[in-house]
């Protein structure tokens, strides 16, 4: 890759490489710092990248800087403790907060996927691509995760 492709591809995927990194972590100093990292990985290994495969290569790397990074800073839960217990002012919760709240409690595979395709339009080939998985796979993951929130949310009272 050229520095003129480098440039053009860092120019054309900027933006929603950073929104997905953005939802992801929703802290904007360490989603900054994560696609600066992945623009300077992709620098280094231009000559290893074809720039008609940088998008998918800056969106997996970007994934798998997600999934360390989240591991490091201990992030990632897994559990009920981060929702509002039932009945206990759930309803003071604006509908996005209670969106995101369910989508932390997805494992980071399905998160990155739901983010991907519901927040970022990429369909389950762009996705298998970015994140090394089949469009079945793809597809599944998508379904759980979905069923996942589907879940949580019913267990919600949010009118009380």
């Amino acid at each position: 890759m050229t520095r003129s492709e480098y440039n053009e591809v860092v120019n054309e995927h900027a933006g929603r490489l950073y929104g997905y990194v953005l939802k992801y972590l929703r802290v904007e100093a360490d989603s900054n710092d994560i696609v600066q990292d992945v623009f300077e990985k992709l620098w280094k290994n231009r000559k290893k990248i074809e720039a008609v495969k940088a998008k998918s290569w800056m969106f997996t790397t970007a994934h798998n800087t997600l999934i360390n990074f989240a591991k490091k800073k201990g992030r990632t839960v897994y559990n009920s403790e981060t929702l509002p217990e039932r009945g206990v002012e759930s309803h003071s919760f604006e509908a996005k907060e209670i969106v995101e709240k369910v989508l932390e409690l997805l494992p980071p595979i399905q998160k990155s996927i739901v983010l991907l395709r519901d927040l970022e339009g990429y369909n389950y080939q762009e996705i298998g691509d970015m994140l090394s998985l089949s469009d079945s796979q793809v597809k599944v993951y998508l379904y759980r995760a979905r069923k996942k929130m589907q879940k949580q949310l019913k267990d919600l009272t949010i009118f009380q």
